[in-house]
């Protein structure tokens, strides 16, 4: 059996290795569930915190953006964002290891 080479074996392989993938889901669009644990959290206590010279500077109040809530974060994008990054990356990740591991060669 020929010998396998495409696991990265430095940091700089496994830098760029990594770099594209990454890149390219943020510039698809689209949303990954650690990510969004972070950034709605601090967006829910800035719309319901947050001082009136941050909603002065920004030229709008929290009555501009009523479906920020709980709630909506929560159930309307935790969960399906959550959802999706599970099967997305269980097939994508399954899928790069079956085409580089266990495909045989033609």
């Amino acid at each position: 059996m020929a010998r396998r080479t495409y696991a990265a074996r430095s940091v700089t392989d496994k830098v760029l290795a990594i770099l594209f993938p990454i890149t390219a889901f943020v510039a698809a669009g689209f949303e990954h569930s650690v990510a969004n644990m972070y950034f709605l959290p601090i967006g829910l206590l800035i719309h319901d915190d947050g001082s009136s010279a941050f909603w002065k500077a920004s030229g709008a109040s929290p009555s501009d953006y009523p479906d920020i809530t709980w709630t909506h974060a929560l159930v309307d994008n935790l969960l399906p964002v959550t959802i999706g990054n599970i099967i997305g990356g269980s097939v994508m990740v399954g899928l790069v290891y079956w085409l580089i591991y266990v495909r045989t060669a033609r």
